[in-house]
């Protein structure tokens, strides 16, 4: 009897780990595959002879994608399962990544759809996973999966280069690296689903309807909180090097400064999802990571001296770096069960995906217009106070 427990426990130990490492390895695979593309565009602009707009179109693509996808997810995976969905959303991942090395337009972005549906599995489906199997500690493992992503998603815009032009593989064989962590992620899940149906009992299912979560003022207070910092994110990675660039800066150092820009907000990214999962609360963090913004945004807009310039990217760097993971956080946070967090986590990554594709096209129309920073940055300092309003409401201690 006493073996039989021994043997239940290690068991259990051992699907506990390989759960923990099967979370972080699609961690790994929701980014890259995106941020692999901006060092590259040169490279495949010249190989197949794309337009600029089509390049543009290359990289806000995926963004539409995880809007379009996002709501579709909590459907599929009230049929299949989570993990099920979850290793689909793998597949179709490994099978985009492959079809997109092939040097032809049709399969650039057909091979761009397939990962933007991938991803988007993953978007949504992770947040729930982390709810039903850890519900006690939802912030720590929240934590551990959004700076997963964080820095295998600048450690692919760093070596997407050199692996392209130092080791010779091309841009096709720089953009295809990526399908190695996801074939590994696909093999473990494929285990993990049987051990999951040998041993484990799917969510049960509540009587929520997707209905309900797109009228619920509490949702959409998190959905434009998403929207916002996913705005305010993929702005400052396209366009704060040539703000830099317009106080003097050369592109080169522009260049850097938005890696150390995404790289000082790594320990906000870990540690803001542990402190939030400890107070019923979380208004406090939204309101200090929302002053940091809005001083960091309103930095580069009033001064270009050096000093000044380097102070206002570490409190971006700092808020978008913190911000993300605590919108993750509110999806569990704000659900009382892991069938609601995926119906809050599709309508959420739906909306926040729209305000993040228009986000580099707005400021950049904004500059069209003046051919100055003045107007796109006084801008993005009032979008960072209306993100921290959001925040602040989302922080409440209530559930959807």
């Amino acid at each position: 009897m006493e073996l039989q427990h021994e043997s239940s426990a290690h068991t259990k130990s051992t699907y506990i780990f390989l759960l923990i490492t099967g979370i972080v390895l699609v961690a790994f695979n929701l980014r890259p595959a995106i941020t692999s593309v901006g060092p590259l565009v040169g490279m495949i602009q010249e190989d197949i002879g794309l337009a600029h707009w089509s390049a543009g179109l290359l990289m806000s693509f995926p963004l539409l994608v995880f809007a379009a996808m996002s709501p579709v997810v909590p459907r599929i995976a009230n049929r299949l399962s989570n993990e099920m969905t979850l290793l689909l959303g793998l597949i179709a991942l490994v099978i985009g990544l492959a079809i997109r090395s092939i040097p032809s337009t049709f399969f650039l972005f057909a091979g761009t759809l397939l990962i933007g549906v991938g991803i988007s599995v993953g978007n949504v489906l992770l947040p729930a996973v982390v709810k039903d199997k850890f519900p006690e500690k939802f912030g720590l493992m929240t934590s551990v999966y959004s700076t997963s992503m964080g820095l295998v998603a600048s450690l692919a815009s760093g070596v997407s280069v050199p692996l392209a032009s130092g080791l010779n593989l091309g841009w096709q064989g720089a953009l295809i690296v990526w399908g190695i962590p996801a074939f590994i992620a696909i093999l473990l899940w494929t285990y993990l689903l049987r051990f999951n149906q040998g041993e484990h009992h799917g969510i049960k299912k509540t009587a929520s309807s997707s209905k309900e979560m797109w009228t619920s003022p509490l949702s959409w207070q998190i959905a434009l909180f998403m929207g916002f910092q996913s705005f305010l994110f993929y702005v400052t990675v396209s366009w704060l090097p040539e703000i830099l660039h317009s106080h003097g800066l050369s592109m080169g150092t522009a260049g850097w400064l938005l890696s150390i820009t995404q790289l000082v907000g790594m320990p906000a990214s870990f540690l803001i999802p542990v402190i939030a999962g400890r107070y019923q609360s979380q208004v406090w963090i939204a309101l200090f990571l929302g002053l940091l913004s809005i001083i960091g945004y309103a930095g580069l807009l009033l001064s270009s001296s050096y000093p000044a310039l380097i102070i206002s990217i570490i409190f971006i760097g700092v808020a978008l770096g913190g911000n993300f993971p605590l919108s993750l956080s509110y999806i569990g946070l704000r659900s009382k069960n892991a069938n609601r967090a995926v119906e809050l986590s599709g309508m959420v990554q739906s909306t926040g995906y729209i305000l993040a594709a228009i986000g580099p096209l707005l400021i950049g129309y904004l500059y069209d217009m003046t051919h100055l920073w003045t107007i796109p940055l006084i801008a993005l300092t009032a979008i960072s106070v209306v993100l921290m309003i959001f925040g602040m409401l989302s922080g409440r201690n209530r559930y959807v």
